[in-house]
């Protein structure tokens, strides 16, 4: 794609967004378009209106309602609602637009509670998701088949994209709504910060979880603008899992806590395993991740404690 074409990004201002608009800028690319909030995609007639005024050349569709298993368990409906509706009409505005390109930003919650593990894309039609996180994953889910859907029939440009669980700088730490890694830096910077000698994480501790540093999901998203491929899901993670006991001490050690991180197993799991096979990004991306786990939690907790003020209203809702 010509580095001057005008890319309409979803999402652009938030955490995936921002990563997203540093590495294509970092790759040349001058005509970028990232929206947030200002533009409701809830609504047929506004998503219309805007694309016909602003008249990308593509689109990046990475606007999502997302959070945490509490925050999935508390909004089932909104969450299916909002994902479903935005995805459907930028998709629709975007045939309408005659975009050139149409990446689909999907979710690994879409796959079955009980794939074998390593996920493999072809799985991902085989079940339903994860009962904590269903309806987010439904709607992704039912999101990824559109496009194909008006592949086969309108002959549209679109690509699916299976990130995995992501963390990095500029990530929600809002407790509402986080996810794992955010959540974890949050508890463990209040316990050091008014000396609690221990901290509380929800579940076993024996469910893993693969994580993927957002700029690494930045550069699969740009490799997926540069080459012509099918609109079959693609899965995007680092091939590796990291079982949540070792990831909570792993933190802890790198901000220097030396209390208890035990485990309330009241409090569900959510999915047993999540880990991505990713031969067909690499094999048709020529993707390949490039941050370490230890490296991505050093750098991600090293922005936390730079801001930490800015997180210091969200401590007492820990």
């Amino acid at each position: 794609m010509n580095k001057d074409k005008k890319i309409l990004i979803t999402g652009g201002t938030g955490f995936l967004g921002k990563a997203v608009v540093d590495t294509l800028q970092s790759r040349g690319y001058t005509n970028l378009l990232p929206i947030g909030r200002s533009v409701d995609l809830t609504c047929y007639k506004e998503t219309l209106e805007y694309f016909a005024l602003k008249k990308p050349d593509a689109v990046i569709h990475m606007a999502a309602t997302v959070g945490g298993i509490g925050a999935n368990k508390a909004n089932p409906g909104l969450f299916m609602y909002n994902n479903l509706v935005m995805g459907t009409n930028t998709i629709e505005a975007s045939r309408l637009s005659k975009v050139e390109k149409f990446v689909m930003i999907g979710t690994v919650c879409a796959y079955p509670k009980f794939t074998p593990v390593p996920f493999k894309e072809e799985d991902i039609w085989n079940g339903y998701p994860e009962e904590t996180n269903a309806p987010y994953g439904v709607a992704k889910k039912a999101l990824m088949q559109l496009v194909q859907s008006y592949h086969e029939q309108y002959d549209f440009n679109g690509v699916n994209l299976i990130p995995v669980n992501m963390y990095g700088p500029h990530d929600n730490f809002d407790p509402a709504i986080s996810h794992v890694i955010p959540a974890l830096i949050l508890r463990i910077y209040k316990a050091m910060k008014f000396d609690i000698d221990s901290v509380e994480v929800w579940g076993t501790g024996n469910a893993s979880r693969e994580f993927l540093h957002v700029y690494d999901c930045a550069e699969a998203i740009a490799l997926s603008l540069e080459k012509d491929i099918s609109p079959e899901p693609i899965n995007i993670g680092t091939g590796g899992e990291t079982q949540i006991r070792h990831l909570a001490r792993t933190i802890a050690d790198i901000m220097g806590y030396k209390g208890a991180v035990y485990f309330n197993s009241d409090y569900p799991d959510g999915q047993p395993r999540r880990q991505l096979d990713i031969s067909l990004a690499r094999e048709q991306l020529g993707y390949e991740p490039k941050i370490d786990l230890q490296q991505g939690l050093e750098t991600t907790i090293d922005w936390f404690m730079e801001n930490k003020e800015e997180f210091d209203a969200y401590l007492n809702r820990v």
